[in-house]
């Protein structure tokens, strides 16, 4: 980690520094790469190398009063811009956040949170095209979250068009595709803590006004782009262990059009100390529809995966062999990957 320079606020945030003068902040500069070889199908086609490269820049600095702010702008593959984040944490009223991250607001945050000790099952080498419940996330949106009371905290995040659009400085999302428009997440989140017992139990739904007026088809339900998330991970020393449920329901607008998804997932880990660490996990994801009005469940994909991860120093060695039966939704098929990855932190 690198310390670059200090600036004034207004050199973060132009806008808010006209709430309150700043003492002076700081920027520094994190990183990590990784280097991966993967076998899909037990074997390779072409290139099996890849790497990634990763930077991120985070400000952070002190305004009168005592409150707290930074930003987080996050680089991904050969300096790509992916998302950033900027936070302002007050003394007594929770912590303000505007975020163009996937998954960074809402519910969006807690699509898969299962223990692991590499990657999720759907993200570990096959592709699985997996649709996983973002609510706001995945739109730049607001959020509110509480001071945190008896290990509780509340989140509540907005995005006034949730079409995915993450528009830049001055700019809008313009018109889109998308018949989703304001949205709404609320996330309850209990994590106490008793010695080497832990728990995190967390509560989430969306909301999302949904224009019928797109439809090609001119018997379309009434209803709203709804969400929901619930899951619970329980920490006993160097066992951790969870599980997972998530459904989506999205009026249909068309015939043959997705009407619902249904995911659930479960995962242990082991940690055997500060260096090793082992996982089993699996995922299921449920795809279903209507066709001349008639519900038709169409697809349940499922997979599993045993990883391991060895730790040396800023240096790390994962390993994660994963399978999964009808991958992308795709009906009698299947497919497996062996993922080797080797990644260094600085």
């Amino acid at each position: 980690m690198k310390k670059i320079t200090k600036y004034g606020l207004s050199a973060l945030c132009g806008s808010l520094a006209a709430v309150s003068a700043a003492k002076a902040g700081e920027m520094t500069v994190k990183g990590n790469v990784h280097m991966t070889y993967t076998e899909v199908g037990n074997s390779v086609t072409g290139q099996p190398i890849g790497m990634k490269t990763n930077l991120s820049f985070v400000g952070s600095g002190e305004l009168d009063g005592g409150q707290t702010f930074s930003v987080t702008i996050a680089h991904n593959d050969q300096s790509a811009w992916s998302s950033s984040n900027i936070e302002l944490v007050t003394n007594s009223l929770g912590t303000f956040k505007l975020s163009s991250a996937e998954g960074g607001n809402g519910i969006g945050g807690y699509d898969d949170n299962m223990p692991r000790a590499v990657e999720e099952v759907w993200d570990a080498g096959v592709g699985t095209n997996i649709n996983l419940q973002k609510g706001v996330g995945s739109s730049t949106s607001l959020q509110w979250e509480s001071p945190r009371v008896l290990a509780t905290t509340l989140r509540l995040a907005w995005s006034p068009e949730n079409d995915g659009s993450q528009p830049t400085d001055k700019s809008t999302g313009g018109p889109t595709a998308s018949d989703l428009e304001n949205g709404l997440d609320a996330v309850l989140r209990m994590n106490p803590s008793v010695g080497a017992f832990g728990a995190d139990l967390f509560l989430g739904y969306s909301e999302t006004e949904q224009d019928n007026s797109v439809a090609a088809s001119a018997e379309v339900p009434e209803g709203e782009h709804r969400e929901a998330v619930a899951g619970l991970v329980l920490d006993l020393g160097p066992i951790s262990v969870g599980g997972q449920i998530a459904a989506e329901f999205m009026p249909q607008v068309a015939d043959n059009n997705n009407m619902f998804y249904g995911n659930t997932s479960f995962g242990v880990a082991l940690n055997v100390n500060d260096s090793l660490s082992l996982s089993y996990a699996e995922i299921r994801s449920l795809v279903g529809g209507e066709t001349s009005g008639d519900y038709n469940k169409k697809t349940e994909m499922t997979g599993e995966s045993w990883q391991i991860a060895y730790t040396i120093g800023g240096v790390a060695f994962k390993y994660a062999d994963t399978d999964v039966i009808n991958p992308k939704y795709a009906k009698n098929t299947e497919n497996d990957a062996q993922l080797f990855i080797m990644s260094m932190a600085f």
